[in-house]
């Protein structure tokens, strides 16, 4: 079957004939993939950064941000059917009994480090014809979000992060009082780092939460990103335009900040203007440079004077899987115009290293792999 596969030993990336998997265990689930969606890991195993093939293979299959039908089920299967649309989790537990996370089924946590992850590391990924995997890894979703379901995973980000935040703030009197249509963030403001898929979905999640949301980010060139944060009703403001200290001053004292674009300094700087008793999200990895200066003292002398908290949130449990299927029907419901516009270019599988080793625009790209 068709699969697209770096080769980290030869540094390339093309299309391959993989192997079709079949199921072996009662507890498996065979798919067939529709739709793999690509992002900036993909582009970073791309240029060779990272990424790690399976043991005994020279070459990983790709994508980890899927969308597949169920076409087969082992006898012990419960919880999906032939026919039923799923999304998959990414990473998978260590093999360590004594790490308590990977045990408790929470690997986003392993204290190891020895987890492995589909199309990341050490385990193939989804853009291929078919994958077999186990049904507790399997996320069902509803038929009515085919079209915008390849969206769940980048969107987990973004809901992991607010359920930390919502248990974070159990520290103190918080939420204000609201109606369930405005949510439980209302009367607080979020600051989103980054006008990337990761960003524009953390800010309609954020919306729908009930923040007032800003983000933050350089101009970007594709109109589409306008006309979903006009729809969405977010606030942007240019970085070329507006420093950090006028950002702040146009959004007031800053709640939350959900950074979604991996640069250090722009982060770091923006911590600084954190108001008080609030949280900084950190999700982007960036790349290891030469050290940044940092205003250290003023950080640490907020922090503890203004009670703030920095965390750092990577991957997904089942949760926020859940919270994600949740939130795109919402979407779907609230701006079904912005949802459509996020995903600007479907590319069949057979033209799938160009967008994944070129610049070719737009907002988020998809690989498409069956109708």
């Amino acid at each position: 079957m068709k699969a697209i596969a770096v080769f980290p030993g030869e540094k390339a990336v093309r299309l391959i004939d993989h192997a079709e998997p079949k199921i072996t265990a009662p507890n498996q689930v065979k798919l067939r993939m529709i739709e793999v969606g690509i992002c900036g890991t993909d582009r970073d195993i791309t240029s060779f950064q990272y990424g790690f093939p399976p043991e005994g293979f020279d070459y990983l299959v790709l994508g980890h941000e899927s969308l597949g039908e169920v076409v087969e089920t082992g006898a012990g299967v419960k919880s999906v059917k032939p026919g039923d649309l799923v999304v998959t989790t990414v990473r998978r537990p260590c093999a360590h009994d004594w790490c308590v996370p990977c045990g408790a089924g929470r690997q986003d946590f392993c204290a190891s480090g020895d987890y492995t992850e589909r199309g990341i590391k050490q385990r193939h990924g989804f853009m291929t014809e078919f994958v077999v995997d186990e049904e507790r890894y399997l996320n069902p979703v509803p038929r009515e979000l085919r079209d915008h379901a390849v969206l769940t995973e980048p969107l987990t980000i973004a809901e992991k992060s607010l359920l930390q935040l919502w248990k974070i703030q159990e520290r103190l009197p918080w939420g204000c009082p609201h109606t369930e249509a405005e949510g439980p963030g209302h009367c607080h403001k979020a600051v989103v780092l980054g006008a990337g898929p990761v960003g524009l979905l953390g800010a309609m999640a954020l919306r729908v939460a009930g923040f007032d949301v800003w983000v933050y980010s350089r101009t970007h060139s594709h109109e589409n990103k306008d006309a979903i944060l006009d729809m969405i009703g977010a606030t942007f403001i240019a970085a070329e335009t507006n420093t950090v200290e006028q950002m702040a001053q146009q959004v007031g004292s800053i709640d939350v900040v959900y950074e979604a674009v991996g640069a250090s300094s722009l982060a770091f700087d923006v911590l600084k203007q954190l108001g008080t008793n609030a949280v900084f999200i950190f999700t982007g990895v960036p790349g290891l440079h030469a050290p940044i200066p940092v205003d250290a003292d003023r950080i640490m002398r907020d922090m503890v004077l203004k009670n703030q908290i920095a965390v750092g949130s990577v991957n997904a449990p089942p949760e926020s899987f859940a919270a994600a299927i949740r939130d795109l029907t919402e979407f779907q419901k609230r701006w079904p115009d912005a949802l459509s516009k996020l995903i600007t270019g479907r590319f069949p599988i057979d033209q799938a290293v160009d967008p994944l080793t070129k610049d070719v625009g737009g907002i988020k790209n998809i690989i498409t792999i069956a109708s």
